[in-house]
C-alpha cells in the first residue's frame, strides 16, 4: 500500500540555486534509500512538496520533516491512500524559476511565466 502525502511550508532562510542543488541532492539520497517519489516546488520562499511511497516510509519522512530547521509553518495539504505512484521516475523531481537551473540537474522542470509548474497537477488531482 503507498500513501501519497503533500505539504507547505515556509523557508527558514533564502535558498539560492547551491543552497537548493545541496537540498535535493539529500533528498534524492534519502528519498532512494526509503523508496520515496515525489516533486519539490520552490516559489517566492515557500516550499511545497508531494512525496509518494510505502505508508511506514511516508512517516517516517513526514516525522523528519516535521523537526527539519530549513523551514517552519508547515501545513499539511493532503494525505491519502494511493494504488500507484504518479512521480515513479524522480526520486525527488523539482520546479523553480529557470534561473535556479543548476547544469546537470535531473528532474527540472521550471515554471511559467506566472508560477506554474506541469507538475503539480499530478499532486492536486484526486487519487
Amino acid at each position: 500500500m503507498f500513501e501519497r502525502l503533500v505539504y507547505q511550508s515556509t523557508a527558514s532562510h533564502d535558498f539560492g540555486s547551491l543552497h537548493l542543488f545541496n537540498l535535493l541532492t539529500q533528498a534524492r539520497l534519502r528519498n532512494q534509500r526509503l523508496q520515496i517519489t515525489g516533486h519539490l516546488l520552490y516559489l517566492d520562499g515557500r516550499f511545497t512538496q508531494c512525496i509518494e511511497g510505502p505508508a511506514e516510509n511516508i512517516e517516517l519522512l513526514w516525522q523528519s520533516l516535521l523537526k527539519d530547521d530549513r523551514h517552519h509553518n508547515i501545513q499539511l495539504l493532503a494525505r491519502q491512500t494511493i494504488e500507484q505512484r504518479r512521480f515513479a521516475e524522480w526520486s525527488m523531481a523539482f520546479s523553480s524559476y529557470a534561473s535556479f537551473y543548476v547544469h546537470g540537474l535531473t528532474g527540472f522542470f521550471p515554471v511559467d511565466d506566472s508560477g506554474k509548474s506541469p507538475l503539480v497537477p499530478l499532486c492536486s488531482a484526486p487519487a
